[in-house]
């Protein structure tokens, strides 16, 4: 058989090309760390996030909106949320009697993503357990125990709800959170006092009832009442119009027209004294 010989590059016979090999391995780790590079620089920032950049542990102060970012390798990116978020508290609370009611508070917020970067480094990202719930508790006892359980229970249910709300604002927004809405779900009240506030409302509304049934009644007698002066003013019209004068004439005219009919007439003289013939026409 004949000898072959195996030839790279122009190096010895019979041995690969070790310069090359090298050459393309060292290409190959560059591509691979430029797309790591790339990778550690790329970031992205989800719908209704913001990003605030740290490095080496200490916030930068820069804050990254929506979207696809290139940033320095060496920083880090925490993802916030700037949506509207929801805390539900539940908890026995006193009124401005002393009374333990149980009170059931929704609080709706969202984070200031103008101050996300003060809120990452004073607070933290648990933000919301930190400081919002536990505000949340003060400004609601706060609060109630201005009020009385009779204010919780019926119209004063909104006046609170507002001064919970304005409370929160003056406390949580130097904070970087924005305070969207408070809202009271649930009141209850011990049993005797709910029945005894019921009852109250009941007796308010009869008091309500009869006033207007006496007022209709009021305003019917005195439509009774004109209407009786008018019939009277118009009767004594009438009679002082009407006069012994004015009836004799009204007769003699009736007579008259009677006389002047063509049918059969009966004739009566001598009525009263002054008075005129009557004059009857037979069927």
């Amino acid at each position: 058989m004949a000898n072959v010989e195996f030839s790279f590059g122009g190096g010895k016979p019979g041995m690969p090309n070790l310069a090359g090999l090298k050459s393309r391995f060292l290409t190959i780790v560059a591509v691979v760390a430029v797309f790591i590079l790339l990778m550690a620089a790329t970031t992205s920032i989800p719908t209704g996030h913001v990003g605030v950049l740290t490095l080496f542990g200490r916030v930068t102060g820069d804050v990254l909106p929506e979207g696809i970012h290139l940033i320095n390798p060496l920083k880090s990116v925490e993802k916030m949320t700037v949506q509207t978020q929801s805390r539900k508290e539940s908890a026995s609370v006193p009124s401005k009697e002393g009374l333990t009611l149980s009170l059931d508070t929704s609080l709706l917020f969202r984070l200031d993503r103008d101050k996300a970067a003060q809120v990452l480094r004073t607070i933290g990202v648990d933000y919301a357990e930190k400081i919002v719930e536990p505000e949340l508790r003060s400004a609601i006892r706060g609060t109630t125990a201005s009020h009385s359980a009779n204010d919780l229970y019926t119209n004063g249910r909104e006046l609170v709800q507002q001064q919970i709300k304005d409370d929160l604002i003056s406390k949580l927004a130097p904070r970087g959170v924005i305070v969207e809405d408070v809202l009271l779900r649930d009141v209850q009240l011990p049993p005797l006092l709910k029945a005894s506030i019921e009852a109250k409302q009941q007796a308010e509304q009869d008091a309500l009832r009869m006033s207007f049934i006496l007022q209709k009644e009021k305003q019917e007698a005195d439509r009774k009442s004109i209407e009786a002066r008018g019939i009277a003013d118009f009767q004594k019209i009438v009679a002082q119009g009407i006069s012994a004068q004015l009836l004799e004439w009204k007769g003699i005219e009736a007579t008259e027209k009677l006389a002047a009919s063509q049918n059969t007439k009966i004739v009566v003289i001598g009525n009263t004294k002054n008075g005129l013939p009557l004059v009857f026409e037979p069927k």
